[in-house]
């Protein structure tokens, strides 16, 4: 289901830079300045939601002030609910049947794969992490095997290969995994 939401990413290779990026976005736009976060090796990502044109002005104001400091940029047009529910928090399930994990070099790039598998099958996402250890991000995610291997393929392809560390597909989880999937 989409929740009829934009939503909008930038990451900074510069704390500095991305706290003026910020500042400019939000007096550009009528957006919702959702989270802040500073992640390792001294990035800052920035999320905001909002209108898809508002998103889309207060990006292009971000870019600008943060110019070569420019990680990385996700701009999600209809952002599937499920991302919006499960980003750096795990959405609890009672039960995992398959498992699915993609597993990013930059942070805001598993939020672009978590849509994006989402919206290609009947999966529930666990978690969408953005603030993992090295400045890395994950997708975990769940459901009949054949839902899971169509939203794992549709998530690697939603993201440039050189972002891709790995991704997995467990057929048949062991139930003592949900303990660990996503924490």
């Amino acid at each position: 289901m989409l929740a009829n939401l934009a939503v909008g990413f930038l990451e900074s290779s510069s704390i500095a830079k991305g706290i003026e990026a910020t500042d400019a976005m939000v007096k550009m736009a009528q957006i919702k300045l959702a989270k802040t976060t500073i992640v390792a090796r001294g990035k800052y990502i920035i999320f905001v939601s909002g209108a898809q044109g508002e998103i889309e002005s207060a990006m292009r104001a971000g870019r600008e002030v943060l110019g070569k400091t420019l990680v990385d940029e996700v701009l999600i047009r209809n952002v599937h609910n499920q991302v919006v529910a499960a980003l750096d928090k795990r959405v609890p399930v009672e039960a995992l049947g398959a498992v699915g994990v993609i597993e990013t070099k930059e942070a805001i790039a598993a939020v672009l794969a978590a849509d994006a598998a989402a919206k290609a099958a009947d999966v529930r996402l666990i978690e969408v992490k953005t603030s993992v250890g090295g400045g890395k991000g994950y997708v975990s995610l769940c459901g009949a095997v054949g839902d899971v291997r169509a939203a794992v393929a549709a998530g690697i392809s939603a993201i440039k290969k050189e972002l891709l560390v790995s991704h997995v597909i467990i057929a048949q989880a062991d139930p003592q995994l949900l303990a660990t999937v996503g924490k």
